[in-house]
Parts: C-alpha cells; structure tokens; sequence
C-alpha cells in the first residue's frame, strides 16, 4: 500500500471521527481476520430531510488506489441502484470523482459523501449514467420517479440502520 495513500486515509479517518455530517457513516472496512483495510470504506448517506430520498440510509463503498489522493476513489452503490447519475453496475458519475473533470487531491472524504447526498435530491441532465433513470427524469414523469425512489428508500431504510453505531 502506499504511504501516502494510507497517510493521508489515516488522516481522514481521524478528521471523520471528529467532525462528520450528522447521520452520515464512513469507516474503513474491516476483514474477517479483523484486520482492517484502509482501501476499501463502507459508508451510509442518509437521504435528505424533506425529499423522497429521506426514509433512506444509503450503502456507498469507496475504493481507494495506491494514486490516492492523486487519482479520486471509486464510489459505487449497490448494483442496479435507481438515479439518473449512477451506472447499472452503481458506480457513481460525479464531476469531483473524475481526475478530468473537477477532482482535485485537496478533496476530502467529506466532501465526496456530501457531493453525493446532493446528487441523490439533484440530479444532472448533462450526466447521464443509467437509461431508465434517466429517461424517466427527464421526460418529467415525477409521480414514476418519485414512486421508483419511495421504493428504493424503503429498501434501504428496512436493513440500513442495523449494526450501525453512533459516531462512525
């Protein structure tokens, strides 16, 4: 692993554990040898206040490479997550995860989950991931988006708060 990658994901780990968004959970993963892998965090976003997407506690994965914080992590949903910016596969398309877009190494973990949870209430027109998604979002056939989103969050709510602790 390299140094600085891992330095700078220790560092993270710190600054999380002091100040995060409330609700919200990012930890490194850990093994089933208890070792704990600082490549690979588990995360949860919760859905925003006053949106379809707020009955939710959303399962994001980041994976770091050893170019880290040189190169962005890859963020992924679940696979076949429903939103206009995720692929079916559920990587997430966002500008400040794109190291030819607005990545920039200075980009915390914070800030990619935040960039995240807006995404989720404000998707982009200009990029589009997942066909259905999107092509439900943009003809403006709100009541089907609003009603595949509703769906969604209650998957996430029913299994998402488990074995989740204060803090993480």
């Amino acid at each position: 692993m390299s140094g600085v990658a891992h330095q700078r994901l220790s560092q993270e780990r710190k600054q999380w554990r002091k100040d995060h968004p409330f609700g919200y959970v990012a930890k490194p993963k850990t093994n089933s040898d208890g070792s704990v892998d600082m490549m690979h965090w588990q995360c949860r976003i919760p859905g925003k206040k006053g949106t379809i997407w707020e009955e939710g506690l959303y399962p994001v994965d980041l994976r770091f490479s050893t170019d880290y914080p040189a190169l962005p992590p890859v963020a992924r949903f679940p696979a076949g997550f429903f939103h206009p910016n995720i692929y079916d596969d559920g990587k997430v398309c966002l500008s400040i995860l794109n190291p030819e877009q607005s990545w920039q190494p200075s980009i915390s973990v914070k800030q990619i989950l935040v960039g995240i949870a807006e995404l989720l209430t404000e998707p982009k027109n200009s990029d589009a991931a997942q066909t259905n998604a999107y092509e439900i979002y943009k003809r403006k056939d709100k009541s089907l988006y609003e009603r595949k989103v509703r769906v969604q969050a209650r998957k996430y709510a029913e299994s998402s708060h488990e074995n989740v602790k204060p803090g993480q």
